[in-house]
């Protein structure tokens, strides 16, 4: 039987000059790689480790070394008078200049930097401390105890920290120990509220759910299967905690209920040049980029580390 006339204009196999097969047909090249299913996103490339990160690392290992060897590399002592050279300006002598009784400016912000350092860095831990157990309490537990909680929090949140801080200093006129406690006190609300809503999502995973059924305890499903995923998660509101201590230790210096001179803390120093600003500026202007430098960088590391938790977009 023959085969049936092709229709006009439909698109047949190649045909050679003489009427024959083509000599040769170039071969279709197959895909690399396995292929995509329909539908899915293209994965966007991110990079893992952001050059602002690194640096931002870089730059606050850098300020928590030169602020531990305080000591051995500031060029004076913190408490060195020089009345014949009081308030001067930023010198090869002294690069930073000097403050209104001689003291070498530089010094006082290496030393200042142990103090704001620890306040921000201990703060932070308290606070993660306090934010993780709420939190974690919140969102395993849920009923009454995760309203009560969160009731709680949202009361702390509702309520300005620094005048909080400010009248609760006025009144223990604290020092460095009871002002990091005071500081992390006021700062777990965050952290509270980001790990109850980690819990409760690990809460309904498969792997919490079979240690629940096998018995478990609900104190040994929590620190074994619960809180090492809400870990990325506390990491990255501590790294933004150290950056709020050290904002609340500032102001409260500023305002001159923080911590008391002679001891140097950057807050301090800023309360004590601001009577001079305008006159002698850099006595409010070192202390005040070190303030921002790292706090800056608390918050880009803490973005980073946001962005590399496992599942964000």
């Amino acid at each position: 039987m023959s085969a049936a006339p092709a229709a006009p204009g439909a698109a047949g196999p190649p045909v050679a000059p003489g009427g024959g097969p083509p000599d040769h047909v170039a071969p279709t090249r197959p895909p690399l790689g396995p292929p995509a299913a329909a539908g899915a996103p293209t994965a966007r490339p991110r990079p893992r480790h952001p050059r602002s990160a690194l640096v931002a690392a870089g730059v606050l290992a850098l300020l928590v070394a030169v602020a531990a060897l305080a000591p051995v590399v500031a060029p004076h002592a913190p408490e060195a008078l020089d009345l014949a050279d009081r308030r001067a300006a930023p010198s090869t002598a002294h690069w930073f200049g000097t403050d209104e009784l001689g003291r070498d400016l530089l010094t006082r912000v290496l030393f200042g930097a142990r103090v704001s350092l620890a306040i921000g860095l201990v703060s932070a831990g308290v606070s993660a401390a306090i934010g993780v157990v709420v939190g974690a309490t919140a969102g395993y537990a849920g009923r009454w105890a995760e309203a009560l909680l969160m009731r709680l929090t949202d009361a702390m949140l509702s309520v300005p920290r620094l005048p909080l801080l400010m009248i609760a200093a006025a009144v223990l006129d604290p020092g460095v120990p009871l002002l990091v406690l005071l500081v992390g006190a006021v700062g777990w609300m965050e952290t509270a509220r980001v790990v109850r809503a980690e819990v409760q999502s690990l809460r309904a995973r498969d792997h919490v759910a079979a240690a629940r059924a096998l018995g478990a305890p609900p104190t040994r499903v929590l620190a074994r299967h619960v809180l090492p995923g809400v870990a990325p998660t506390a990491a990255v509101a501590t790294a933004l905690a150290v950056g709020r201590g050290i904002l609340l230790e500032s102001a409260l210096s500023f305002f001159g209920v923080g911590v008391q001179p002679p001891t140097a803390s950057w807050g301090s120093m800023l309360y004590q040049a601001q009577a001079t600003m305008s006159t002698e500026p850099w006595l409010g202007l070192f202390p005040g980029a070190f303030v921002f430098l790292t706090v800056l960088c608390c918050n880009v590391l803490g973005d980073a580390l946001a962005a590399a938790r496992p599942g964000a977009e």
